[in-house]
Order: structure tokens, then sequence, then C-alpha cells
């Protein structure tokens, strides 16, 4: 790209990239693309996909040479029957920007651009083909195809086809089934949720035979589990277990029912443990234009709600009846039979409107929000710089005119105002219920959307058990899917009407129009298929609104007040988000309680909870959903925020992620503290291992001093042993020296005592008897107990007595008398009957000799 083509495309004004015209009639300008450089990767590279691949997830069209215009990468384009996968041809790696999941997608064009006049001659003068997506996430995409190649067309087509399926089977989870994400079943954890919050759990445990037998109907001092719409005889959009004061009847119920849109009665949501103060919800009463209508068993049922007070004089505690809309849409439902209480019907109460819009204006406020931050972050959907880019990375170039231009844009999106409306009516129930001890009763128009957002939340501000994973859970799962939030219309998808058709037909629209709909949900057995124009296929529903998403921000907004009060992280909401928007697992279809169980959903589809449980088992403590500053202790009471702390600013991990994805990991604390915490765990291994190291040594250590001291013991031992010894054979070679005799001793293993064999030998002559191979005369005897060898050289006489052994005795051993008597008698020096003469050096004998005392 030359640097002239660079700076055309940066002048570009960010709110003209693709007009109403460009995309009609396709005379857009994109020369700073350099569609030439990058050619189509080998239609080899699709055998090595799979490895890109989930569980039973097929492709369906392959794209090559496509560029992903937001880096300007080019790469491999997938439609499969779960998204779009694109693969970088450089770094042959998935780009998440370009990897989306055909139902996070809510509308796509395709848009063909001409060449201006002046580069009609040059190599480039060819059509651009680009596809433009739109997420539900908060992302633009704009895939660049090759002309004359038909790619656009297939992906087109494969995107038309797959990402609006006609039927609800026909969407990616049925076909993956529950896999190894399967889950129990979804009304067990509701009974378990109720017997929790009625203070039984210890004494009842919810299970299917349970069910089946409708015995889960328990109670305690005030409030009891009610089996009246078992099988949603009562409301089709409520659950099958509601929660009612104790004295008031089914009968009751029943008639009660009749007041109410949708017949979504008041029921309760969440009960203080202490003070029996309770959280109810329903939908508008029927009351009329001119607001005249009552009802005496609906006005009991909400008398009900507010049961004595403990320890007060006052007999009836204080009732808050607070609708979610602004006054005047609450009027105008009137003519169509709906409206609002009057406060003189309901006894001690006191009616409260929040003013928060409705559905349609909370969807054109996220399509501002959207083009707002596709505009202004790093990763533009035109692939040129950014407003906060030009200049050298400055607001508006460095003016503070600028700086204040587009900070206006983020504010007339309107999306931060609404999160503070969500926020500031959810604190403000929260505070009547914990600090008056009152109870409130919440409504809008069908109690289905706007209720939802502020029951769940002031739940969430009430009872540290929704700031875990599991009470966050039961959260999700009581006030929104059991109790009939639409997520099948708010998200864009089929649901289930019996039949397996749609129930309602899908409008094609402008992201940022206008968009009407009835008050109620509207059901139809009849589709109209969308007569989808070559350059377009914008196809929602009329009733999509991102209002989960907006609760799941205003959840953010408080974990970044209170950081320290919830056991999950911000990744862990960016991933529930994520999660629910793809559809890869059930637990968001449909639009009730009653239809995912018509529908099978619970056996046939994978479970959420289960797969967010298996990534945080894998990682540990330290996975990236734990929350490191959770203190539990901290913030055992409810969180009451004051209003001038809720201040909502942008969710970064979230509104960011696509649009600036640099300075959202720069900026990620959570990540920063998992990151510290990964490396100070490897240091703690390390330190581990050089500890166990460490003990070893130390072990091998004692054991060689050990080794060492028994050695110097032994040695000392033997030192001991030789001076013994030493002192032994100076007392043997002085006895024997006594003797006349010459003495040598030698070291050896054996004792040998050798005598010099006479010159001549003579029958009457001690002769000695050599060993094989020694010389003659030597005479050795082995004595294994001793370790000393005794050589002993006798002089003969020249002449040899031939006389007996008294002559050899007189003139060899000098201890004998001359009458013949051996004053030395037990050393047994002289041998009888035998050819020599042997004497034999017994140490131990040594001590018992005894020498007559004649010898003296």
């Amino acid at each position: 790209m030359d640097s002239s083509t660079a700076r055309s495309a940066r002048s570009l004004p960010p709110r003209s990239r693709f007009s109403d015209s460009e995309k009609l009639e396709g005379t857009g300008s994109w020369e700073e693309i350099e569609w030439m450089k990058h050619e189509p990767l080998a239609r080899t590279l699709s055998h090595g996909m799979s490895e890109f691949l989930l569980e039973a997830e097929e492709v369906i069209v392959e794209g090559y040479g496509v560029v992903l215009v937001n880096t300007d990468e080019a790469g491999t384009l997938l439609v499969t029957n779960y998204r779009l996968l694109f693969v970088s041809e450089k770094t042959r790696n998935m780009i998440s920007l370009g990897t989306i999941p055909l139902t996070t997608v809510e509308k796509f064009n395709k848009i063909a651009t001409k060449p201006s006049s002046a580069s009609r001659q040059s190599d480039k003068s060819v059509s651009r083909r680009l596809l433009q997506v739109f997420g539900k996430d908060m992302r633009i995409i704009v895939f660049a195809f090759r002309a004359k190649t038909k790619q656009r067309r297939a992906v087109f087509d494969a995107l038309l086809r797959w990402s609006r399926p006609l039927r609800l089977w026909d969407l990616y989870t049925f076909t993956c089934g529950a896999s190894k994400y399967g889950g129990t079943n979804p009304k067990v954890r509701l009974l378990d949720e109720y017997f929790r919050l009625l203070g039984i759990s210890s004494m009842y445990h919810a299970s299917d035979d349970m069910i089946e037998e409708g015995s889960f109907t328990f109670s305690n001092g005030r409030w009891r589990i009610s089996g009246v719409n078992s099988n949603y005889g009562l409301c089709a959009t409520y659950p099958f277990a509601l929660m009612f004061p104790k004295f008031f009847t089914d009968d009751e119920v029943c008639q009660a029912s009749t007041f109410r849109s949708s017949r979504r009665l008041p029921v309760i949501s969440w009960c203080h443990p202490a003070t029996g103060a309770v959280l109810a919800r329903s939908s508008q009463p029927l009351v009329g234009l001119v607001m005249n209508m009552r009802s005496n068993t609906d006005e009991k049922l909400v008398a009900a709600l507010c049961s004595q007070l403990l320890d007060s004089q006052e007999s009836q505690r204080k009732l808050y009846i607070v609708d979610a809309r602004p006054r005047k849409n609450a009027l105008a439902n009137g003519a169509f039979g709906g409206g609002s209480e009057s406060a003189s019907n309901y006894l001690q109460s006191e009616v409260v409107f929040l003013g928060i819009n409705n559905i349609h204006v909370m969807r054109d406020s996220m399509v501002r929000l959207r083009e707002y931050l596709d505009a202004h972050g790093t990763t533009s959907s035109d692939g040129t710089s950014s407003f906060l880019r030009q200049g050298g990375w400055s607001w508006g170039g460095g003016n503070v005119s600028g700086m204040s231009a587009s900070v206006s844009t983020l504010g007339d999106t309107g999306w931060l105002t609404h999160v503070h409306c969500v926020l500031a009516g959810s604190s403000w129930i929260a505070a009547r219920i914990a600090k008056e001890s009152a109870s409130v009763l919440v409504h809008c128009t069908d109690g289905w959307d706007r209720t939802t957002q502020l029951v769940s939340l002031s739940s969430l501000l009430l009872d540290p058990y929704y700031r875990t994973f599991k009470g966050f859970q039961a959260l999700v799962e009581k006030d929104w899917l059991a109790f009939g939030h639409p997520f099948s219309e708010r998200m864009g998808l089929p649901t289930f009407s019996g039949n397996g058709d749609l129930p309602f037909e899908f409008i094609r629209q402008p992201s940022a129009g206008s968009i009407y709909s009835s008050p109620g949900r509207q059901q139809s057995a009849s589709l109209t298929q969308p007569q989808v124009p070559s350059s377009s296929a914008a196809q929602t529903s009329s009733n999509y609104s991102p209002i989960f998403l907006q609760w799941i921000d205003c959840v953010a907004q408080l974990l970044r007040m209170y950081p320290f009060a919830f056991e999950f992280s911000s990744t862990f909401l960016v991933d529930l988000l994520d999660c629910m928007l793809s559809c890869r697992f059930g637990n968001f279809l449909c639009n009730s309680e009653q239809e995912r169980e018509q529908s099978g959903v619970p056996e046939s589809c994978g479970c959420l909870w289960v797969y967010l449980a298996n990534l945080r088992a894998s990682g540990g403590q330290i996975h990236l959903h734990y929350n490191l500053l959770y203190d539990p202790v901290k913030h055992e009471v409810p969180l009451l925020p004051p209003a001038a702390a809720l201040s909502p600013t942008i969710w970064p991990q979230f509104h960011l992620r696509w649009a600036c994805p640099e300075e959202v990991e720069v900026g990620d604390v959570g990540t920063k503290t998992i990151s510290m915490e990964n490396k100070l765990s490897d240091l703690q291994k390390a330190k581990d291992i050089a500890e166990r190291k460490n003990k070893e040594l130390l072990t091998s250590l004692d054991a060689l001093t050990m080794e060492l001291r028994n050695e110097k013991c032994l040695s000392n031992s033997a030192m001991n042993l030789a001076t013994k010894a030493t002192k032994e054979s100076d007392a043997i070679k002085r006895a024997v020296q006594s003797l006349g005799c010459k003495i040598h001793f030698s070291s050896g293993g054996r004792t040998n005592v050798d005598i010099d064999s006479l010159p001549s030998a003579s029958p009457g002559q001690l002769v000695s008897s050599p060993s094989k191979g020694e010389p003659p005369g030597i005479i050795q005897r082995n004595e294994k107990s001793n370790n000393l060898s005794v050589s002993l050289s006798v002089m003969p006489d020249d002449d040899v007595p031939k006389d007996t052994l008294s002559q050899l005795c007189e003139s060899l051993c000098p201890f004998r008398s001359r009458d013949g008597y051996c004053r030395w008698p037990e050393a047994g020096c002289a041998q009888v009957s035998s050819q020599f003469v042997s004497i034999t050096a017994d140490y131990d004998a040594l001590d018992r000799l005894s020498i007559d005392d004649s010898y003296f």
C-alpha cells in the first residue's frame, strides 16, 4: 500500500463508510486495500481444517484468498453448521475477530464497490466484492472476496440458510447433542433453590421422582410452594412450581391470574430469611383505559405479600409497587386494556415508576453503541484508521472540540444511561427491602424483560449467595429461564410451536431503523420467507433486543464497584454471554420452561453450566473465571451502592474486545492479576521442587555423616584392637624369648609357627612335614581365630641327643627342673607321640597360664 493511498484512506470520515447508496448501487471507494497482493490459499489447506472444528461441526462452504478487512489479513473463510471460521494464511491460526457463531450474527450485507476513474487503467481495476457481518456481540466484520470467483455468493447463501434456520432443531446444539456436557433436570435445580429460600434445604432435596409425584409442595411459617402450574395450565410462561403466601389457596391463585396480563399473577421471587420481606414479580394489571377495573383476589394476594412485621407494633409492613415503565407508557397501555395499579386499592402501598424504556429503545441504543465502537476502535470494519488514531493517537487530532464531539457521540448512544436506570432502580428496590423491611412488587408490561432485570439484579444485591458461581447459576435459571424471559425472540432465533414451525416471521429491517411491535408475544403458525435482495440480508426479528446482555452489563458494573464481593470475574460474564449468543448449548433456547420441556432441550442439548464448570476445573483456583480478590466475609451484608457511585462506564472486556483488543488486554486488571498469580504459582512450584531437592540432599548428607561416624567408630575399634594385639604380641614375644628362641611376627590371615628342621634327620630327631609347594623344614598351622603369624627359629646343637623326651625338654625348656619336674606344667609346650615339636600361640590361654611357685 503506497503512502498516498494510505493518506486518502485515513481522510475518509468514519460516519460515511457505508452509505445506503453504496450498499444498493455499489459505488463505494475502497482504494486502501491491496487486493492483488493476497494469493488464494491452496486447496490442500482444507484437509488441515479439521483441527479447528468442534464435535459434529461440518464445513458447508469454503472461501479461499478472502481478506479480513478489519485487520487487512488474508486467509480461508469457512461456513460451518455452527459458525463463520476464518483461518489466517500467514499464521495458519484461527482469527477470533473473523470467527463468529452463526446465531451471533444479527444481519449481513453484500456490498459491491467499483474503482474510481483514476484507477481503472491499473491492475487493480476490478470491482470489490465485500460481505459485511453485524454481530450481536458488538462487532462489525467485513470480508473481501476476489472478483469472478463466486465465493461471496456461496458464503452469502450459506449464511442465509444456516444463520436463520427454519426449525429449532436445525441448530448446531441439537446436532452436537448433550455429549459430555449433559446436565441435570433444571426443574430439580429450581426446587432446590425454593427449598433454600424457605430454609428447608437441610430437610428436603429435590429429585425427579418428587417432581413426577408432585410431592414438592412444602412450606414454612409464611410461604409455600404450589404445584398449581405443574402442567402449565395456569400460566404458560411461568415455571411448574410457584411460591405464594402460605394461606392463599390454589383456587384463589387461579382467580387472581385472570387480572394480570398473560396470566402472570404476583408470585414470590425472593424472601428475606430474617425479616420476612419479599421481592415479588408479575405483569401489568388489566385495569383498562380509565383504570377503574379491580380484582378482589388480586388485591388480597398483593396484601398477603406484606406479612406482619417482626418486633414491631405495626400490623402490616409497607408495600412498594414498582412499575419499571415510564408513567406515560403505563398510561398508554391502558388503551390496550393494561395500565398500572392505584395505590388507593392496595393496603399500605406506594406506586413508583422507574422510567426504563422498552426493548426497541434498548436495541437501537446497542446498535448506535456498536457503530460508535467500530468507528473509533483500532480495528474498524472499513480497514481505515479510526477517529482516535488521527493526528498521532490523540483525541480528534489533539483538538479539544474533537474530544467533545467524540464523547458526545458516546453519550448519544444512550447505552450508559439505560444501564444507569436499571442499576438505580435495582439499588432502590434492594434498599427498601434491606433498610425498611418492606415488600416490593415489580412489574412492567408483560413482566419478562424489565421486570426480570430489576428482580434478578435486586436479588444479587440483597443475597450474597447469588454472588457465587452456584448462586449465580440458580439466579439466572430461576428469574430468567424459569420465569419465561423470551430468549428466542430476544435473540432472533426460531422457537418451538408444537409442530416445529416458527411462530413468528423474520422481518428485514435496517439496524438503526424504527421498529414497532405489539406489547405481547405474537403467536402464529405461519412463516413468511423473506424476499431478500441480492445486496442485503438483514433478517432480524422485530422483538430482538439485548435485554439479557444489558443485565450482564449491569452485573459487570457492580463487579467493578465491589471487586471483593463476587466469586466470579468479568471474564466469566463474557464467556457466559458468548455461550448464550452462540446457542452451542440448549439452556437459553425457546421462550419458556414449557417450550424447552416440550422440545426436549434438556435431554437433547448440552448444558452451559457443566461446560463452564469443566473450564474452571481444568484451570484450578487460578482460572480466569475466578475473581482472585473475592472475600466472602467482607460482603456478607447486602450491597447498597449510593446514587453517586452508580456511574456506569464502558465495559472494556465486552464492549472493547473487538474494537480495541490491545487496550483491553493492557488495562484488564483481572487478567494481570491472573498472570501474576500464574507466575507466583510457577515460582511456588519451583520453590517446592528446590526444597524437595534440598531435603533429599540433607537426607543424603545425614546418611553419609552416619556412615562416616560408623567408619570412625570401626577405625577406633580397629585401632584399639591393634593396640591390644601389639601389647599381646609383646607379651608373647617376651615369653617366647625367655625360651631362648628367635621370634619373628608377620601380618596375615593365619597363625603360622615355623621351626627350622635339624641339619640331619635321624629316627630320634623331630622332623618337620612340609606342605605342598613349601620348602622342607617349614611347619605351618592354621588358626582361624588369630591374625598373627609367628615364626620360631631354634638353633640346634651340634650333637643331638638320641635320648628320649626328657633330654629334649632339658635342652629346649629352661623351666625343666633337675629332678624332672616341669615348672610350667600348663604350658603344653612339648608334644609327645609326634614327629615334631610345635609351640602354639594361644592368646586366650595366656591369661589362664599359671607358673608353679617353685619357678621362683
